[in-house]
């Protein structure tokens, strides 16, 4: 049992009512128990004040609100200008502050942010560190998994979740961030270490409405560092390869930390050799060089991994345990995932779904590649649309035979996506003649159509879905797994 006034102690807010022990805090009315507080949560399709009543039907002893509400006047209500940022405060209060007794390193940027994430863990727990990871994929906890619902949870799941590394004495937090959590707030009260930027290309301009507000969302990440110091050594790593890095890096209020391979950077590469088993290379720190050979391909896959030595080597992690904890990698669920049931051309499955991150797939596929690339994408419904026509443009100049499928449509309808990324394509296909496409949106048969066409040598690429286990339509979910249904294909034949 938690007292109100130590919860709203360091909240702008105004109590209407008693003072009150509460037992916990939700923000869905379904899930409320007897003597918690509830969280009216203004949402994009539904308001949380709506279900005020039905909370205290369940049970709820408080509510937060940003306006009053009429109900029993025994029912005390918290009133915020903002409803999310009060939660993820008063949940950080709630749990005891979790963030501020282990490291957080948050990874942010359009594509890579999941690898990346995936490295840095390998290098700490190398180093005999203990790591917890939240993000896309999954909710690391110890040796417990739990699929991930978004790729930054809501505030108050995110404090709960860092209060349970915190139970199993684990030493740092690695956390993608995406640019909805910090323009929703799911990060409130939360305290960074370290922050990374990746890069920043083109997405979700259906909610930020325009690249310069995308680009502002990420730069909360490393304005707000300093915020709270309540620990020393906060740092931000930057790509400043990255045409947005140096614009991030002038909004950091934590000393910057540079990485890159064509840019002078603190970290880098050189003598990069990439092929489809993996990537070598010569990493250049301020404390020495070393080689690395890794299980991981792509030019790509070297940023991320310089990423992650990046923030490790600021954490003070040595190059041995750096090398040794990147080689051990062998690959991330769903990124550049090779399916191999040995026949005689490459299938790849990948997340890949912003044109920036399809033609790092595509031409890393063509690098290796002794024949033809075939792509197999489509685009997620309710998402950017800007986005489709740049994606068709992509594959139709880096692939040799292109098939438009479904990928979630959810309310849309996967056909007339397909003719939205078509209309990137038109232009290319009337200079490049030998390209060849069709539109499949059964994602399923599209598959299919792709592994029986190909021949020796060719790669097939399937872009958009990665590690997800569904597919999503207007009124249903179906289990819907790249790999698992590449592989019932390939066993068939």
């Amino acid at each position: 049992m938690v007292q109100i006034s130590q919860l709203i102690a360091n909240l702008e807010c105004e109590l209407i009512g008693a003072d009150r022990e509460i037992s916990g805090l939700s923000y869905d009315s379904r899930k409320i128990k007897p003597g918690e507080l509830f969280f009216a949560i203004r949402g994009f399709k539904t308001d949380g004040h709506n279900y005020v009543k039905d909370a205290i039907a369940n049970g709820a002893v408080t509510v937060v609100v940003e306006q009053i509400q009429n109900v029993d006047p025994d029912i005390t209500q918290i009133l915020v200008s903002d409803t999310r940022a009060a939660m993820g405060k008063m949940a950080a209060a709630y749990f005891n502050y979790p963030s501020r007794r282990l490291r957080v390193i948050g990874v942010t940027g359009t594509n890579g942010k999941t690898t990346t994430t995936y490295l840095i863990k390998s290098i700490l727990e190398q180093a005999g560190y203990g790591v917890g990871l939240i993000g896309t994929i999954q909710i690391l906890i110890g040796n417990k998994a739990v699929p991930a619902r978004r790729t930054t949870p809501e505030s108050l799941d995110l404090q709960a979740i860092l209060a349970e590394m915190i139970a199993h004495n684990l030493d740092y937090a690695v956390m993608e961030v995406s640019s909805h959590a910090l323009e929703l707030n799911r990060t409130a009260g939360l305290e960074f270490d370290t922050a990374v930027f990746t890069n920043l290309t083109q997405d979700h301009l259906d909610f930020h409405q325009c690249f310069e507000h995308y680009f502002q969302a990420k730069a909360k990440l490393f304005a707000g560092l300093m915020q709270e110091p309540a620990k020393d050594g906060k740092v931000s790593i930057i790509n400043v390869d990255d045409p947005y890095g140096l614009k991030v890096a002038g909004c950091s209020t934590a000393p910057v930390y540079s990485y890159g391979i064509e840019q002078p950077a603190q970290v880098s590469a050189n003598d990069v050799r990439v092929s489809s088993k993996g990537v070598q290379y010569r990493l250049h720190t301020p404390f020495g060089d070393v080689d690395l050979d890794l299980n991981l391909t792509g030019l790509f896959n070297v940023y991320n991994t310089l990423a992650a030595c990046t923030a490790c080597l600021a954490a003070g992690v040595g190059l041995s345990d750096l090398k040794a904890g990147l080689e051990k990698v062998t690959g991330v669920p769903g990124r550049f995932e090779l399916v191999d049931m040995g026949q005689d051309f490459a299938v790849i499955v990948d997340y890949a779904h912003t044109p920036d991150s399809l033609a790092n797939v595509l031409r890393t596929a063509r690098s290796f590649a002794d024949n033809r690339v075939i792509a197999v994408f489509g685009a997620g419904g309710d998402r950017d649309r800007a986005k489709r026509p740049l994606m068709g443009k992509v594959a139709a100049e880096l692939s040799d035979y292109v098939i438009l499928t479904a990928d979630n449509p959810r309310s849309e309808d996967p056909v007339r996506i397909c003719h939205e990324i078509e209309q990137g394509m038109l232009p290319v296909l009337a200079q490049k003649t030998s390209l060849k496409y069709v539109i499949e949106p059964s994602r399923s048969k599209a598959i299919e159509k792709a592994i029986r066409m190909a021949k020796a040598g060719d790669v097939v690429v399937f872009a958009g879905k990665g590690h997800e286990t569904y597919q999503e339509f207007k009124d249903h979910t179906i289990d819907f797994d790249d790999r698992a249904e590449a592989r019932r294909i390939l066993k068939e034949l």
